[in-house]
């Protein structure tokens, strides 16, 4: 019970009967006697014991959400009955009738009061008046009782209609009655719901088109000061007066009826919607005016408003206070002496309301947060703004008269984005605002479109239109933290809070409050590091980070700063020895060092949920994290800093719990690792050390926590800073909405060209050689002879469809043409690998790139077109120099042309110089770019340019062979190269870490691939998805549409011109962020749809494209989401389902449509409706993530491939529905329906940095082998790859992208010599590859032979590489071992005997120098 402690004493001392029926107003007590309460109830709060004595308390404490419904949706359950008011007694009176439809509830209980008061007290009008939310539209129930309402109407009122498909709706019903309606009164909406208003002669039926006197003034106001809409309609309200003069007499009435409504309606209160309903009434319908002609008109108060931004306190005797100076008068004299805080030293905590609340007295979440931040000896400033534009009141009231911040914490309870709202924002303002003030910003979200039962109920959690609003837009402001606070009564529409969850964000204010204003000497950190799969040779793991280099860099920041360090070592390798122990520990010893034994009735003790634990793991300690007796906390403490850590999900070994279509909860150890952080250790911060570890991934709702969500439970009240790598902003955003953790995002290694050795730079150079002695009838075919011998010897055979017969083929006999085109087929193959980009090494926090590395982004980022900013890559001007286009160089290249394949090198080496050139002005004598020097700030650069001498650029290009290169062309890709120069050696990582950990605001950016969107520079920023309405763009959309064209002529060529009928892909939450949709594109463009943006430019909906503009079949697809994208991109999954169930219902020949072909089939098949059976969008459930395929390969904890396969069907098989978008359903029967009619799989590769051996992300969720199990046929479907990490987009085999991964990565010296450079962490990363690839062979059997034989000669044949691996890391090479030795057994590769018994020996000696025997 103590739980829902203050909220719910708040409420019973101010006399409500229940805490949860909250029809009485607060203002309703006299501000005296709230406060008087205030005082007794926060005495309560410190004395927690007297909770369970006040038997009267006990009756109040009832959680809301205690009630729990089934499997509900996630549309709402509240129902517009609950809202319908009909006069008890006409009395004669004509009565009008009244539909509205609110985005948000809080207008119910006024406009309810409002009808009744004029029933009651009205002689002239009755009024019957029905209410309907948003969202309840979708209902097909609702939506049809909406239109019966609406053929009744006299009048009709909408408000933030902000929703496409609903506004589609809306618009759909009220077009047509418009012009029988006697009024449409529509507030801040959807522009084309706005043109429906009408009053008398008002209307805004241009708006957004042509000239109106409305429109005009808020266009110009955007103009002047970037308002919203919103904020337009606030100003015009101030300047009617003004506006009015220019309108005809009756138009200005008509107007200025329009604008009192608005005003009316802003007001909110049930007086002033009594006063809209009677103006409108009297003025506008006919039966009304009819029945009033010679009476007088009722004279209609004025508006009454409160001020359109000031301060608000619920105990206050001013209801408001318009400056902070009378506030604190009244706060600090009166209030904080009796509530027993002292204004001197207690933290503030400042709160951002909506106004409609306060308007409408609909306020108690409001309250009861403020009530337990004043009870745990906080202050508070309560302020609120008219419009949705936030930034205003934050300037004139969090700060003090000498400009100085006046609040430690901001929370904003709106749920909106600071500028803008739900409408349009203006994120860079909010920003800026919020950078100045410089303290953590909190955005806690209220239930809008659920109820408490429906939201506690739902998997999904959050309503998927309220996480696109009121999380994913603030995040980009920079907000963190999206806890749910509040939700509605389901009868009165109130708003309710809930208690548990208002205590969570008291306490999480608090703490990060508390980061600012504790010494730093005092303050205690938990450093977290992960260990991935669970082994001694992995602790430390992170996506490209030198783990214990980065923690050295952190330390040595943190004594810096002030921070007790203890004896902290200042070398990575003695940090890395206190953790796993010394060097002799760490070879002779499985365990870590252990920083702390927990008793299990201390854990118990400590651990509420522990209980809810045994269900999975029986009772405590259990085996995981523990010595038997006790559970067992691994790390290391230096002073005031703790590395710890963090245990792992615990079910990797274990085959049953990986087929669980659910995943399990925490185990034991793992909960006992977060109860040290909090509560032992007494942490006032976490940082969790890289990408990534499992404490986001654990189950519970996808967005909107509730207190049994695992994640919540662990962290608790931690606030917690969270290291992800910039390249992954899906996974960094779940950490962010699951484990309230602020990003801090660090950069990858800068990628480099692969490079040749061995036989591949043999083979260049033969070229090279063959290029000048070509039509050499002697040395020629002798060159060509020793290519193909070459070329057969590095496996390119595999690559080359025609390479020539080794033991048959003599160039002699052959022409020059066909010698050519050996040569460039030989060529492009090599340029292939040559190219492809690499990231080296790992990268070291704090540290930024070098000259040369600098080179080798910028080099990436040159490459492409960027036409939405007018820059044209540097490729394609030296192409256009020459009279080429870039394009065609590319395909001529691809096909082999050896002219071209020649052309393409020598266009990419001049790229190269020119942008050595640029860097080489900013070099130092250290190799590294301390401060960017323009070139066109320099005087030299003036003078030069006057004596017409070249940029260095230029001259470059000109010097590499292309002396008509254009400068003025140039231009503006070198000016941009200039910019991201500066962002890529900035160096924000440590500040970023520290700005955190000070309790100060961190910027936002987006993350993603740097090369493709350089905004992801600098790092050391909070790292934000992107909004998620806004894909797929109209470019992703375009090459998608590029790359499924090049996808379909691949399959069409390779299968005597008949297209596939059925391809299954895989969406990435990552590669969509990167890409703005590419791949969702694709999915679309293949069936036959294009996705169309609203007027706003968000994209909601989808057309169908007709077969005639198609000119192909449209292909079915089976679509597999990652959990990370279904929890990012759920209205894109909608917008997906709602496309396919458009071309499944489209009446074609089925021969044109392989959708609808295979969905009639199923429909049969199964018994179900063509809709359910047209269901192709798959992912696992809600809480769950992957397959679990790459757990059980990693950790080798599988018995064969049915069982991996198994794993998929099961855990992949949840289906997403438009027409019931609320849940995934478990389909398992339709997924295999779907997959089993599948001819070809497909996945995209979009960044260079993350490749398919880099992760097993992309083998685990490759249903390429589970389809070949479930065809009738037994046929292995095709494997594609879409390779879109450079401008030259290309479409590859599965088995070409394993070769050239293999090549570029596992088999390159200068890829393992790189990763080896880095010590202990370096061999792990080269054995993660090898695993990945041995991945490939259990789910796709896509891996060559040679690939094994070739690393095992780099690694095991080779006895120095042997001896450096087991040095380095022993727990890693067995591993490798371990792997090669289980590649030959389950038949994944063939090699001699020889090759086994030495592994096995090796095995062996390796397990003997471990256990140090």
């Amino acid at each position: 019970m103590a739980s829902f402690k203050f909220a719910a004493a708040a409420l019973l001392s101010l006399g409500a009967t229940s805490a949860w029926q909250t029809r009485t107003s607060f203002i309703s007590s006299t501000p005296r006697q709230i406060q008087k309460s205030a005082i007794q109830t926060a005495s309560l709060y410190r004395n927690p014991h007297a909770l369970h004595k006040r038997s009267s308390l006990s009756m109040v404490v009832t959680d809301p959400t205690a009630p729990a419904i089934g499997k509900g949706g996630m549309f709402t359950a509240s129902n517009a009955e609950n809202r319908r008011v009909v006069p008890e007694d006409v009395r004669g009176r004509p009565t009008m009738k009244i539909v509205y439809v609110v985005l948000e509830s809080q207008y119910q209980s006024s406009m309810t009061a409002a009808a009744k008061r004029i029933n009651a007290g009205s002689d002239n009008m009755a009024v019957e008046c029905v209410g309907y939310l948003l969202e309840e539209l979708r209902n097909e129930d609702a939506f049809e009782q909406f239109k019966k309402d609406m053929a009744e109407a006299n009048i009709f009122i909408g408000s933030l209609i902000f929703v496409q498909e609903l506004a589609e709706k809306v618009t759909e019903v009220v077009q047509p009655l418009r012009d029988q309606l006697d009024a449409v009164l529509i507030f801040p909406s959807m522009p084309e719901v706005m043109r429906l208003n009408k009053v008398g002669s008002f209307t805004m039926k241009n708006l957004g088109q042509s000239k109106s006197v409305v429109a005009d003034f808020m266009k110009k106001k955007k103009q002047e000061d970037g308002s919203s809409f919103e904020e337009g309609m606030l100003k015009l309200l101030r300047t009617l007066p003004k506006v009015l003069k220019f309108l005809p007499s009756d138009k200005a009435a008509d107007a200025r009826t329009f604008m009192m409504s608005f005003q009316y309606w802003l007001g909110g209160s049930p007086q002033n919607l009594e006063s809209l309903l009677l103006m409108v009434g009297q003025d506008y319908v006919a039966p009304i005016k009819e029945s009033m002609k010679g009476k007088d008109k009722v004279a209609v108060e004025e508006p009454v408003l409160l001020p359109d931004k000031a301060i608000w306190h619920p105990v206050a005797p001013d209801i408001v206070f318009e400056t902070n100076e009378k506030y604190f008068e009244w706060y600090n004299k009166e209030f904080c002496p009796d509530a027993g805080i002292d204004p001197a030293t207690a933290p503030t905590v400042g709160i951002i309301l909506q106004k409609s609340h306060i308007n409408t007295k609909d306020d108690t979440h409001y309250v009861s947060l403020i009530a337990e931040l004043e009870s745990r000896g906080a202050r508070v400033v309560p302020i609120y703004s008219g419009g949705l534009d936030f930034s205003g009141p934050v300037e004139d009231y969090f700060y003090n008269s000498m400009g100085k911040p006046i609040v430690d914490t901001v929370i904003n309870l709106t749920g909106f984005a600071l500028v803008g709202g739900p409408a349009s924002q203006d994120h860079k303002k909010a920003a800026a605002v919020l950078k100045k003030l410089n303290v953590p910003y909190m955005c806690a979200v209220p239930l809008v479109f659920q109820s408490f039962e429906e939201w506690q109920a739902s998997e999904l959690g959050l309503h998927p239109i309220q996480v696109a609003l009121q999380v994913s837009l603030p995040e980009i402001d920079g907000a963190i933290e999206p806890i749910i606070y509040a939700g509605r009564e389901g009868a009165t529409g109130r708003s309710v809070p809930l208690a548990d969850r208002v205590n969570l964000l008291a306490d999480r204010a608090m703490k990060w409050a508390n980061l600012r204003t504790k010494k730093a000497g005092d303050k205690k950190i938990a450093i977290t590091i992960f260990s991935f799969p669970p082994d001694k040779g992995n602790v430390g793991t992170a996506a490209y980070l030198d783990v214990f280099d980065s923690i050295k860099a952190v330390l040595k920041q943190l004594k810096a700063e002030g921070y007790d360090v203890g004896d902290a070592p200042d070398s990575k390798e003695a940090i890395m020895e206190a953790v796993l122990n010394d060097p002799e520990a760490r070879i002779s010893s499985p365990e870590l060092n252990v920083a702390y034994r927990m008793s299990t009735d201390e854990y118990y003790e400590l651990t509420p949920y522990a209980k809810d634990l045994e269900e999975n793991w029986g009772p405590a300690p259990g085996n995981l994290n523990s010595d038997g007796q006790n559970l067992v906390i691994y790390g290391k403490q230096f002073g005031n800093v703790f590395i710890g850590v963090q245990p792992s999900f615990g079910y990797e070994g274990d085959p049953m719990r990986l087929l669980f279509a659910k995943s399990a909860s925490p185990h034991h150890g793992f909960a006992a690792y977060y109860t040290y952080l909090e509560k032992v250790f007494q942490a006032d911060a976490v940082l969790h050390f890289g990408t990534h570890g499992s404490l986001e991934f654990m189950p519970g709702k996808q967005v909107g926590m509730s207190g049994t969500c695992y994640p919540d439970r662990l962290i608790n009240s931690l606030p917690s800073a969270y290291l992800y790598a910039a390249n992954n902003p899906s996974e960094a955003t779940i950490a962010k909405r699951r484990s309230y953790s602020a990003t801090v995002s660090y950069l990858t290694p800068p990628a480099e060209n692969a490079g040749l050795y061995k036989g591949l730079k043999e083979l260049k150079e033969l070229i090279s050689s063959y290029q000048g002695l070509r039509e050499n009838e002697g040395r020629g075919p002798a060159i060509i002879n020793s290519i193909v011998s070459t070329a057969w010897t590095c496996n390119l055979d595999k690559d080359i469809v025609d390479l020539p017969d080794l033991e048959t083929y003599d160039a002699k006999n052959d022409t020059l043409e066909r010698r050519d085109e050996i040569a460039g087929k030989v060529y492009a193959q090599i340029m292939q690998i040559e190219s492809r980009l690499l990231p080296c090494g790992l990268h070291t926090v704090g540290v930024p790139p070098t000259a040369e590395e600098a080179i080798a982004t910028l080099v990436n980022i040159a490459q492409l077109d960027r036409p939405e900013d007018k820059i044209e890559g540097i490729p394609r001007v030296i192409a256009a120099s020459i009279g080429r286009d870039i394009n065609d160089v590319y395909r001529g290249n691809n096909n082999g042309v050896l002219a071209d394949v020649e052309l393409n090198e020598k266009i990419t080496m001049a790229s190269r110089a020119a942008v050595r050139a640029l860097v080489d002005q900013s070099t130092d004598a250290n190799g590294r770019v301390k401060e960017v020097k323009n070139f066109f700030d320099e005087v030299g650069g003036i003078f030069g340019s006057l004596l017409g001498a070249k940029k260095p650029w230029t001259q470059a290009i000109i010097n590499a062979g292309f002396p008509n290169v254009s400068e003025e062309r140039l231009a503006p890709v070198f000016a941009y190269l200039e910019f991201c120069l500066k962002q890529v050696v900035a160096n924000n990582e440590l500040p970023g870490i520290m700005e955190l950990l000070n309790g100060q605001f961190l910027m936002p950016a987006p993350g993603g691939d740097p090369i493709r969107n350089p905004d992801v520079l600098p790092t050391g920023r909070n790292m934000h998805a992107l909004d998620p309405s806004a894909i797929p763009t109209t470019a992703a959309v375009e090459v998608a549409e590029d790359v499924v064209r090049k996808l379909l002529e691949k399959l069409a060529d390779e299968n005597d011109g008949a297209y596939p009928e059925s391809i299954a892909f895989t969406l990435w939450g990552t590669d969509n962020i990167k890409t703005y949709g590419e791949s969702l594109a694709q999915v679309l463009a293949l069936v036959g749809v294009r996705p169309v943006a609203d007027s706003l430019g968000r994209v909601n909906k989808v057309e169908l494209i007709p077969l005639e503009e198609l000119g192909r079949p449209r292909i079915d697809v089976v679509v597999s989401c990652s959990g990370v994208f279904r929890d990012l991109f759920i209205n894109q999954m909608n917008l997906m389902d709602r496309g396919i169930k458009m071309a499944a219902e489209a009446d074609e020949p089925l021969e044109q449509n392989f959708v609808r072909k295979h969905a009639l089939e199923q429909a049969e098949e199964l018994g179900v409706s063509l809709r359910e059976a047209a269901c192709r969008v798959f992912s696992n459930s809600a809480g769950s993530y992957s397959a679990n395929v790459g757990l059980a390969i990693e950790n080798g904890g599988w018995e064969d491939e049915t069982q991996l396969q198994d794993q998929f069907l099961t855990r992949k098989g949840f289906a997403f529905n438009a027409d019931k978008p609320g849940m995934m359903e478990q389909q398992a029967d339709l997924f295999k329906s779907a997959l089993k009619k599948v001819d070809v799989t497909f996945q995209n590769l979009d960044s260079s940095e993350i490749s398919i051996t880099d992760v097993s992300h992309y083998y685990d969720s490759d249903p390429t082998k589970v389809v070949q199990g479930l065809r009738d046929d037994k046929k292995k479907p095709m494997s594609l790859m879409a390779d879109t990490t450079t401008a030259n987009a290309q479409v590859r085999t599965l088995a070409e992208t394993v070769r050239l991964d293999a090549r570029t990565k596992l088999l390159n010296p200068k890829f393992y010599e790189g990763m080896l450079s880095t010590g202990y962490e370096g061999v792990r990363e080269i054995q993660k590859r090898l695993r990945n690839t041995m991945g490939w062979s259990a789910t796709a059997g896509e891996v060559d032979n040679f690939v094994f034989e070739d690393a095992n000669d780099v690694f095991i044949n080779d006895p120095e590489m042997q001896q450096r691996l087991l040095n380095t890391n022993p727990n890693a090479f067995r591993d490798m071992v371990t792997t090669f030795l289980e590649a030959n057994g389950r038949g994944y590769w063939e090699t001699s005997e020889e090759n086994i018994e030495r592994l096995q020996e090796l095995y062996a000696e390796v397990e003997d120098r471990i256990e140090g025997v």
